[in-house]
C-alpha cells in the first residue's frame, strides 16, 4: 500500500467519526444559507448600482458561473476528501509550514468576520424590532442611524441578543441546529424576498430602476466593474473562509458535489437578483429616477431604505418583511462563520462542540464589542483612516481572503494535483465542467484573486478608486 493510498483509509476513518448533514438538501441549505447573507441584500444592490446596474449584473454572473464554481468545487471537495476543517486539510495533505499557514488563514477569518457581522446583524435585529412597534416615521429620520450607533447602550444591547441567537444554535449541532434552521429559515426568506421584490417593482416609477438593473448598458463598463464584481463574488459566495471547507467535511460520499454546487449558484443568484429587484426599483421609485441615490453605500439599507419605506402606503408592513428578511439572512451567514470556527477548535484543539462555542462565543462578544463601541465610546480609534468595524472588514475581505484563495490553489496545482480532485468529484459527480475547473484553477484563478488583492489594498491607500 502506497502512501497516497494509507493516506486516503486514514482520511476515510476519521469521516466515519464525524458529524454530517443529512443529504444534499441539508448541505445545499446550509451552504446556501451561509452565501446568502448581507453580502447579497445589502452589498450586491449598491454596488450594481454603482458600477453600471445591468452590465455589472451580467459580467458578475460570468464570474461567478467560471471563477465562483471553481473555488466552491476546490474547498468542497477538500473538504469532503479529508473529513477536516481547513487546518486539518491543509495538515493532511500539505506537508510543511507554509501549507499550515494556508489552513490557519482559512481558518482565521470566519473568526474575525463573524464578530463585526454580528454587529451588523444586531442593527438589523433593532429595526425590525421597532418596525414591529410600528415606528416607521422615526426610521425615516436623518439622524436615527447615527444616533442609534452613538449609543453605545442599545447598540451593544442588541449585538449581544444575536450573538445569543447564533451561539444557541451552534451548541445544538450540525443537524439539530445548523441544517434544521437552514432548513426553516432559506425558505422563509425566499418567500419573503418573492413578497418585497413584487412590492417594490409594482410601486410607480418603480419599473425604470428594474431596467437599469437587469438590462446591461455597454457604455457604462469599466475595469473597475470587473473588479467591483470579483469582489463581490468572493464576498457572496463564502470563498476563502474555511466555511466551505467544513461544511464539505459534513458531507457524505454519495453527495453529488457538482450538482450541490449548481444548485448554490441558482440560489446565491435568485437571492441577489431579488436584493437587486427590492431595493433598485424602490429607490428609483423614491428618488424620481435619480441612481445616486443607490449609492449611498453602506448606509443604504439603515438609512435611505427606511425612507423609501415610509413613504409608502404599506411601509410598515413593507419594513418589517424586508428586515425580518435581512435578519434571517444574517442569520445564516452568521451560524456559518462561527460554525467553521467551531469545527476547527474541535478538530485542533480536541475540545467538545459545548466549549468550543463557547470560545466562539467569548471571541464574537470580544472583538465584537470593539466594532460596535468604534462608533461611540471608542470612536476616537481609527486604523488606516477607519473605523475599528471597517479595518477588520478590509483585513478580511480584502487582504486575508485574497490570500486564503491562493492558498487553495496552490495547494490544488502543487500538491494534491486535479487527477485526485477528479476522482473524488467523480465517487457521485459526473463533472461535467471538469475542463473548466481546471483552466480556471491552473491559470485564471490567480490571476483573478491577484488583481482582487492588489486593487483592495490600492483602493485603501489612495492609488486607486473603487
Amino acid at each position: 500500500m502506497n502512501e497516497d493510498d494509507v493516506l486516503a483509509e486514514q482520511m476515510n476513518k476519521d469521516a466515519e467519526h464525524r458529524s454530517s448533514f443529512s443529504g444534499r438538501l441539508g448541505y445545499v441549505l446550509a451552504v446556501a444559507g451561509s452565501a446568502v447573507g448581507l453580502g447579497n441584500i445589502w452589498r450586491f444592490p449598491y454596488l450594481a448600482a454603482k458600477y453600471g446596474g445591468g452590465i455589472f449584473l451580467l459580467v458578475y454572473l460570468i464570474l461567478m458561473l467560471t471563477f465562483g464554481y471553481a473555488l466552491i468545487v476546490s474547498e468542497t471537495t477538500l473538504g469532503r476528501m479529508t473529513g477536516k476543517s481547513p487546518v486539518g486539510a491543509f495538515g493532511y495533505l500539505g506537508k510543511g509550514r507554509l501549507f499550515k499557514f494556508g489552513g490557519w488563514i482559512n481558518a482565521v477569518i470566519p473568526m474575525l468576520i463573524v464578530p463585526y457581522y454580528s454587529v451588523i446583524g444586531g442593527w438589523v435585529t433593532k429595526y425590525l424590532f421597532e418596525y414591529l412597534k410600528g415606528n416607521t416615521g422615526k426610521l425615516a429620520e436623518d439622524s436615527y442611524f447615527l444616533d442609534f450607533m452613538a449609543n453605545g447602550t442599545s447598540s451593544e444591547f442588541w449585538f449581544i441578543l444575536f450573538c445569543f441567537m447564533v451561539i444557541l444554535i451552534i451548541v445544538s449541532g450540525v443537524k439539530q441546529g445548523v441544517e434544521r434552521v437552514s432548513k426553516m429559515m432559506m425558505p422563509l426568506l425566499v418567500i419573503l424576498a418573492i413578497f418585497v421584490a413584487g412590492y417594490s417593482v409594482t410601486r410607480p416609477g418603480a419599473m425604470e430602476g428594474v431596467k437599469y438593473f437587469l438590462v446591461p448598458n455597454f457604455a457604462n463598463f469599466s475595469w473597475m466593474t470587473v473588479v467591483a464584481a470579483m469582489g463581490q463574488m468572493f464576498y457572496s459566495l463564502s470563498i476563502a473562509m474555511g466555511i466551505l471547507y467544513t461544511y464539505g467535511s459534513y458531507i457524505k460520499k454519495d453527495v453529488d458535489i457538482e450538482k450541490s454546487t449548481a444548485q448554490v449558484e441558482i440560489f446565491d443568484t435568485a437571492i441577489a437578483m431579488l436584493a437587486g429587484l427590492m431595493i433598485i426599483p424602490a429607490v428609483f421609485a423614491f428618488s424620481g429616477g435619480d441612481p445616486g441615490m443607490l449609492k449611498a453605500g453602506p448606509s443604504l439599507m439603515f438609512i435611505t431604505i427606511p425612507k423609501v419605506f415610509d413613504s409608502m402606503g404599506f411601509g410598515t408592513v413593507a419594513g418589517i418583511m424586508f428586515f425580518l428578511m435581512v435578519l434571517l439572512a444574517a442569520l445564516t451567514s452568521a451560524i456559518s462563520l462561527a460554525e467553521s470556527s467551531v469545527s476547527t477548535m474541535e478538530d485542533e484543539l480536541g475540545w467538545s462542540r459545548k466549549s468550543s462555542s463557547i470560545l466562539m462565543g467569548v471571541i464574537m462578544l470580544g472583538l465584537g464589542s470593539l466594532s460596535a463601541l468604534g462608533f461611540s465610546s471608542l470612536k476616537f480609534i481609527k486604523i488606516l483612516g477607519m473605523s475599528i468595524l471597517d479595518f477588520f472588514d478590509f483585513m478580511t475581505n480584502s487582504v486575508m481572503m485574497p490570500i486564503a484563495a491562493l492558498a487553495t490553489c496552490i495547494l490544488i496545482i502543487k500538491v494534491v494535483g486535479f487527477d485526485r480532485i477528479r476522482k473524488e468529484v467523480e465517487i457521485s459527480s459526473a463533472f461535467k465542467r471538469r475542463k473548466l475547473y481546471e483552466i480556471f484553477m491552473k491559470y485564471l484563478a490567480p490571476v483573478c484573486i491577484g488583481i482582487i488583492l492588489i486593487s483592495s489594498i490600492a483602493n485603501v491607500f489612495g492609488w486607486i478608486s473603487l
